[in-house]
């Protein structure tokens, strides 16, 4: 999708493929005039086979048991609850990333596993930073790849903000330092610092988180201000365990969903808000520049169960 085409009609294109598959696992179940238990069971099994999370399901039930529904059940009527529950999980968890660290430069530890999309989302959020007028750096801190440090110094070049970088296998957390250093020099708003993703060997990336951690304490006891776990939508309920870990290992402050376009799995960011309610700061359903944005809690929510959006119904 290009960056003419409006954040709304993106999200539905995002989601299409998540509400899609909700509709085929409650198609079928609408044959009976009233609900009953055996029904009810099936609907609450069709949400979680859509990867929207047993407790969300549960929510749905409780929410169809209370309902009377004078014209018969219908799969739009089912879809409708579905988004104002959905809405409802979704709206204390949709936080967009402030900046508001004093004194500069804010440090975000931008973490996850190899693939997830991270050196991307880092590149997209300083697009989005930089987009409201904020100096923002880069820290090339996965050197244990010289692929994330390449692709990152073409992200940078590309977003047009500096970079700090070393060798493959330097050390991260003399970047880091040198990154918070130059930053408060230079006024710098904003130091996004990538991170290994190395989720195979956690002693040694729990190791080298903590020394980064240690780094930023003696030039900042409030750094780092944000941790932001990237995760990779298409994974499904592998997403869960990733949060389960991270936020054990390195205390995640927040989250970032990337690839919700690729997927029928898109449920599992309700999931995610469902279970850990961890601030979700943005969203991706593409792979343009300016993909990465901060959501509608109601869009989003209207999107993922396939119905019209509140201003279009009201139109």
């Amino acid at each position: 999708m290009n960056d003419t085409v409006p954040w709304r009609d993106r999200l539905l294109g995002g989601f299409k493929r998540t509400s899609e598959k909700l509709g085929e696992n409650l198609t079928g179940l609408f044959t009976k005039a009233t609900l009953d238990a055996d029904t009810l069971d099936e609907i609450e099994e069709a949400l979680i086979a859509s990867d929207l999370g047993p407790s969300t399901a549960a929510r749905v039930r409780e929410r169809l048991e209370g309902e009377r529904f004078e014209r018969g059940l219908d799969v739009m009527a089912v879809r409708e609850i579905v988004a104002q529950e959905i809405a409802k999980i979704l709206a204390p968890v949709a936080i967009p990333l402030e900046v508001i660290a004093f004194p500069r430069p804010q440090v975000i530890l931008v973490i996850g596993v190899n693939g997830s999309g991270k050196t991307t989302t880092i590149a997209k959020l300083a697009h989005l930073l930089t987009e409201q007028d904020y100096q923002v750096m880069l820290v090339a801190g996965d050197t244990f790849r010289a692929a994330a440090i390449g692709q990152l110094k073409v992200w940078a070049d590309r977003v047009g903000v500096p970079i700090i970088m070393g060798k493959e296998g330097g050390d991260a957390a003399g970047l880091v330092f040198e990154g918070v250093k130059k930053g408060t020099e230079i006024g710098t708003d904003v130091l996004i610092v990538d991170t290994a993703g190395r989720l195979q060997n956690k002693a040694g990336l729990m190791d080298e988180l903590a020394k980064i951690r240690r780094v930023l304490g003696r030039l900042n006891p409030e750094a780092p201000h944000n941790v932001v776990l990237v995760l990779d939508a298409t994974t499904g309920q592998n997403a869960l365990n990733q949060i389960e870990i991270f936020k054990e290992m390195a205390g995640v402050t927040g989250l970032v969903m990337t690839k919700l376009d690729g997927t029928a799995r898109g449920g599992v960011l309700v999931a995610a808000a469902e279970k850990f309610g961890l601030p979700i700061h943005a969203i991706g359903i593409g792979e343009t520049i300016d993909d990465l944005r901060p959501f509608d809690p109601q869009e989003v929510a209207r999107a993922i169960a396939g119905v019209a959006p509140l201003k279009e119904r009201t139109a």
